[in-house]
C-alpha cells in the first residue's frame, strides 16, 4: 500500500513537471541574431525578447532600436488566451494578445485605438534553441512592411 501511494505521488510530480515544461518554451531571454534575420527597414528590431512565467501570467519584455535609432522598452503582462492586454512604452500599439496555438507556436496581434496594426507568428524550434517571428506591421502612413526575426535562446 505505502509503495502505490509513493509511485503515485512520484507520478504526479513528474506529469506535473512535463506540463510545466512544455508551457515554458517561450521562457527566458532571446537575443536577436541580425545575420538570420531579414528585418524591414520601417520596424522596431527588437533585439533582447524576455519571458517571464508568473503564476498563470506571462511578462514579456522587447528591448531594441526604433527606425530612428531611439532605444525602445515595452511591457506587456498577460496571458496566453487571445484577449487584449495593454501594452507600455510602445507608441505603435496600446494591446497586444497572444494566442497559444501548442506547445510551440504562439500567434500575436497587436493593436492601436482598437485597430489590428501587427500580426506575428512566433515559433520555437524543437530543440528549444531558437525562436522565429514572422511579423506583419502597418505604419502611421498606411503602408504594411514585414519582416522575419530569428532569436538564439540565451
Amino acid at each position: 500500500m505505502r509503495f502505490k501511494a509513493i509511485f503515485a505521488a512520484l507520478f504526479v510530480c513528474l506529469a506535473s513537471a512535463a506540463v510545466c515544461l512544455a508551457d515554458d518554451a517561450f521562457s527566458g531571454t532571446w537575443k536577436l541574431n541580425e545575420a538570420k534575420s531579414k528585418l524591414s527597414a520601417g520596424m522596431n528590431k527588437n533585439t533582447t525578447v524576455t519571458y517571464a512565467v508568473s503564476g498563470d501570467s506571462v511578462k514579456v519584455t522587447l528591448d531594441g532600436v526604433a527606425p530612428d535609432g531611439k532605444a525602445t522598452h515595452d511591457e506587456w503582462t498577460g496571458k496566453f488566451d487571445g484577449k487584449d492586454y495593454p501594452v507600455t512604452g510602445n507608441p505603435m500599439t496600446d494591446t497586444r494578445a497572444y494566442k497559444k496555438i501548442n506547445d510551440h507556436t504562439l500567434e500575436a496581434t497587436g493593436k492601436k485605438d482598437g485597430k489590428v496594426v501587427l500580426t506575428a507568428k512566433i515559433t520555437v524550434s524543437a530543440d528549444g534553441k531558437t525562436r522565429t517571428v514572422v511579423a506583419t506591421q502597418t505604419g502611421a502612413d498606411g503602408k504594411k512592411s514585414a519582416s522575419t526575426a530569428v532569436y538564439d535562446k540565451q
